[in-house]
């Protein structure tokens, strides 16, 4: 039989570790949240009757506690916890901050908990039932070896891939998925806003863009990053940046910077790949410099 589970915070990743976790056979022994509203909402949804928003009221009566609030509350919010006795003696307790280390809870530990960190690789933008967003993902975790053993096992039964990290590697690590999912997006907005700045609407820019951003991720999985670059700084073709920056100058000056951000990493990508030679690339950097 599959070991009792709580959650603290009915955010979107909240929410969908209840839903799934009790799909996948764990017994949900209840829900709390600052709003009653909320608690009651992931009750329903993780199809549990306990729901409060006083979390030591439900995390004592667990085996797996999950603290899914706010990076900025946890560990606030576990010292409270334990303060009030709200940890049973060896239950897991894990928080899924892709940032913190799991020894923001040492409190737990004072009562015989044993602590980790479970970070779904994963973006909870929506809360739209598209299926499960742990199923086929990486989930990263860290912290006691009892703990980091249960949240493997927890992965494993959600249909994730299990990655485990150095607790001291977690900020770096959170930094990399940044940038790979949050940056993207501002890439994206640089890319739609020239596009709207050429005369096409934005929501015509993303169709028109989409098959062409999914055929260049579909070549980096094929050659890897470097062989996949392609366009003009790839080719060296200076007079071609310099009629860019000329337009976005003219047309979009705000978004001049990020242009010039992004080409000057891309010099180093094109060079590593042998197509740039060191001359372009002075070249280059030069016109980039430029104000």
């Amino acid at each position: 039989m599959k070991p009792s589970f709580a959650i603290v915070g009915c955010g979107k990743v909240g929410i969908a570790l209840g839903k799934y976790l009790a799909q996948a056979g764990y017994k949900p022994a209840g829900v709390a949240s600052r709003s009653l509203f909320s608690a009651k909402r992931a009750a329903d949804i993780t199809g549990t009757d306990h729901f409060d928003q006083i979390p030591w009221e439900i995390t004592k009566k667990a085996e797996i506690i999950f603290l899914t609030t706010p990076d900025r509350v946890i560990s606030r919010i576990c010292a409270s916890i334990a303060k009030h006795g709200g940890f049973i003696k060896d239950a897991v307790v894990l928080h899924c901050s892709g940032a913190l280390p799991s020894t923001i809870l040492s409190p737990a530990k004072k009562y015989g908990a044993f602590i980790g960190s479970m970070h779904p690789l994963q973006s909870f933008a929506s809360s739209k039932n598209n299926g499960s967003p742990f199923k086929g993902i990486i989930i990263s975790v860290e912290g006691e070896k009892r703990a980091v053993t249960t949240a493997g096992k927890i992965a494993a039964d959600l249909g994730a891939e299990c990655l485990h990290i150095k607790t001291e590697a977690k900020i770096l690590y959170h930094a990399a998925a940044a940038t790979a999912s949050n940056y993207l997006v501002t890439l994206l907005y640089l890319s739609l806003k020239l596009i709207e700045a050429a005369g096409i609407s934005e929501n015509n820019g993303l169709r028109i863009l989409k098959p062409l951003i999914d055929g260049t991720l579909s070549n980096i999985e094929k050659v890897g990053i470097t062989k996949a670059l392609t366009g003009p700084i790839d080719r060296g073709d200076i007079e071609t940046i310099e009629r860019h920056l000329s337009e976005i100058r003219t047309k979009a000056p705000e978004l001049v910077s990020t242009y010039k951000s992004f080409g000057f990493h891309t010099i180093d990508i094109a060079i590593a790949k042998g197509t740039l030679s060191e001359l372009s690339a002075q070249r280059l950097r030069k016109i980039l410099e430029k104000q």
